[in-house]
């Protein structure tokens, strides 16, 4: 294996990956096409593999190829944001935050503005991806991330608990809510598989009866709509319908809880959670979860 040296040809690299085009990578660079080919086949020397399969009238990236390419890419980003930060010396003013698709659209963005409120001088990122993200990066300050969780975690926010909920067009005429006993009259939604739902039934003791399983979604926060949207009674996280129980666009039904042990956590960049911005964050966050844990224990 040879050690690489030297960065010369990661960036015409990587902007010939991009491209796909030596001729479009030296306009955005401001070289010539002949230049960044030199560079990119010295760089192929020191790794020792093909990054490109150079054919007639275009290049395409070889298996090893792509993958440096995401790396590299991947690198660049973060660099070009650090080197941004510092220059706009707005490393202090920035807060990027990235958080699953469903949190962000459910439970963040309705509540925002009570922290920028409190801290109007700071710029919010929000990145809403249920990917992984690497909190060493530059790009990423703080990850508010839901799955399994356990007591005594210093970085556990919230514990959540599955609430069965429905819009209250589903109501007949002069009936004051739902109950249990009416489950079996409607559709019943859930994500991905009925398991939580016969979990709950069996809580209760009301697994006797025949339902309708009959929709299931993919993401906590779709289904939450759906429950809006009058098509059935949905079992959601509730921190995930909190904001529309408390509007009155859904109605929570009373019944004994099923054991669950996912919940929120909050992830800080190692480099960062020290700063201002984040301490803050973080504090505003665990306010905001202490008061709708109030909520669903008076519910």
């Amino acid at each position: 294996m040879k050690p690489l040296r030297s960065l010369s040809g990661l960036i015409d690299f990587e902007c010939a990956a991009r491209w796909g085009s030596f001729k479009l990578a030296a306009r955005e660079l401001h070289k010539t096409p002949a230049a960044v080919s030199l560079q990119v086949k010295q760089l192929e020397e020191t790794v020792g593999f093909p990054l490109f399969v150079r054919h007639p009238r275009h290049i395409s990236l070889t298996a090893k190829g792509e993958e440096l390419a995401i790396a590299i890419g991947r690198m660049l980003g973060d660099l070009r944001a650090k080197v941004g930060a510092l220059q706009r010396g707005d490393e202090e003013s920035v807060l990027r935050i990235s958080t699953t698709h469903s949190f962000a659209i459910k439970w963040l963005v309705p509540r925002m503005h009570r922290f920028t409120r409190q801290y109007p001088e700071l710029d919010i990122r929000i990145d809403s991806n249920d990917a992984p993200v690497d909190l060493e990066a530059d790009t990423t300050d703080v990850a508010i991330r839901y799955g399994t969780v356990r007591d005594g975690d210093p970085a556990l926010l919230f514990r959540e608990r599955l609430v069965p909920v429905y819009s209250p067009e589903l109501l007949a005429e002069g009936q004051p809510d739902l109950t249990l006993a009416d489950l079996a009259q409607q559709p019943l939604l859930c994500e991905k598989s009925p398991e939580s739902w016969l979990q709950l039934l069996n809580e209760n003791r009301a697994l006797k009866g025949k339902y309708d399983f009959s929709r299931g979604y993919s993401h906590w926060g779709v289904l939450v709509q759906a429950a809006v949207a009058g098509q059935g009674v949905a079992l959601v996280p509730y921190g995930i319908a909190c904001q529309d129980i408390a509007s009155g666009a859904l109605r929570q039904i009373s019944c004994r809880s099923a054991p669950f042990d996912m919940g929120y956590r909050f992830l800080a960049n190692p480099h960062k959670e020290s700063m201002r911005k984040v301490q803050r964050f973080r504090a505003w966050m665990v306010s905001e979860m202490e008061g709708m844990q109030r909520a669903l224990d008076e519910a």
